[in-house]
């Protein structure tokens, strides 16, 4: 796709996105009005809508045409992702004062009034996917262990964003901290979970809804591992070769706070091209897919490579 071209689609559908997760958050109101305000701000403080963007894409891909069984766990995944950023953001973790060149949650109501407006936005987010169950809406029996395509959606959900998938990464990325012997396994681990577990359930999620069978909901899971361990990959790479200024950050935070990352242990040229094999095998996938089902969405093929090789 064209570049000018795939930009355009990509703010369209970045405001589609946006909309989606507007209509689903809370009414600032009653005695619990201060904790949604800190919900609400770290919301809509500004991202790229990037989970939501990928889950109504792979919904898109497979035919699904339904916004409110898709658009409740598009709102919800953004949430769990905010709630991850919200505690990312604290004293006790990283203690960072700005995000999006705004300030973080804590650095506005608190670290205490931070702390609940992440639990909030977590249980929240369940609460939005469920509304997904009211719409009535007659889809198929899904081949997998539940056979309902909402309730295995929420599985899916639940286990993504939890102690084996995003809270897991977090875990060990956390206990990894300044470790000189961390093993590629240990980092893919890291890199897997705590960025890719999204992806994945992104990705799983609106493949699911939209009525496809068990086995191509794992490509999906494989084609989001690929893309969150790539991208946490480049992340390493732009640490240390990246334009501060392009960047919008620091470059050399890594070496400075000693950490170990996938460029320590093999270098520039090697982790480039471990980047270029695992970006080339996700879009193999996806590929394999349209021919199988006679499916195909260029936009979201770019939209990978463009998360995957970014300068920024």
């Amino acid at each position: 796709m064209d570049t000018e071209l795939f930009k355009e689609k990509l703010k369209e559908k970045t405001i589609d996105a946006e909309r989606i997760v507007k209509l689903y958050l809370p009414k600032e109101e009653g005695n619990q009005k201060k904790v949604i305000e800190a919900m609400n701000y770290s919301i809509l403080v500004g991202g790229k809508r990037i989970r939501p963007v990928l889950m109504k894409e792979a919904y898109l891909m497979f035919g699904g045409d339904d916004e409110k069984v898709i658009g409740p766990f598009m709102a919800a995944l953004e949430m769990i992702h905010n709630y991850s950023l919200i505690h990312d953001d604290l004293p006790a973790l990283d203690n960072d004062e700005y995000r999006r060149g705004k300030k973080t949650c804590h650095a506005v109501y608190g670290a205490g009034m931070a702390t609940i407006a992440g639990d909030g936005l977590l249980n929240f987010a369940y609460e939005t996917a469920f509304k997904a169950g009211l719409s009535n809406a007659k889809l198929t029996d899904y081949d997998g262990e539940v056979n309902n395509r909402i309730l295995a959606a929420l599985q899916i959900l639940g286990k993504k964003a939890g102690i084996y998938g995003m809270v897991g990464g977090q875990c060990a990325d956390i206990e990894a901290e300044k470790r000189k012997d961390l093993t590629r396994e240990e980092l893919i681990f890291i890199h897997e979970n705590k960025t890719g577990a999204l992806i994945e359930a992104a990705l799983m999620i609106g493949a699911l809804l939209a009525g496809a069978d068990f086995k191509d909901v794992q490509a999906m899971e494989k084609v989001g591992s690929n893309v969150g361990i790539a991208f946490q990959i480049q992340d390493d790479i732009l640490d240390v070769v990246g334009d501060e200024a392009t960047l919008g950050k620091p470059v050399g935070s890594d070496a400075k706070n000693e950490k170990t990352t996938y460029v320590n242990l093999f270098g520039i040229e090697k982790s480039r091209q471990d980047v270029s094999n695992l970006s080339n095998e996700a879009v193999s996938l996806l590929n394999d897919l349209a021919n199988k089902k006679s499916v195909d969405d260029p936009f979201l093929k770019d939209l990978i490579l463009s998360m995957i090789n970014r300068v920024k």
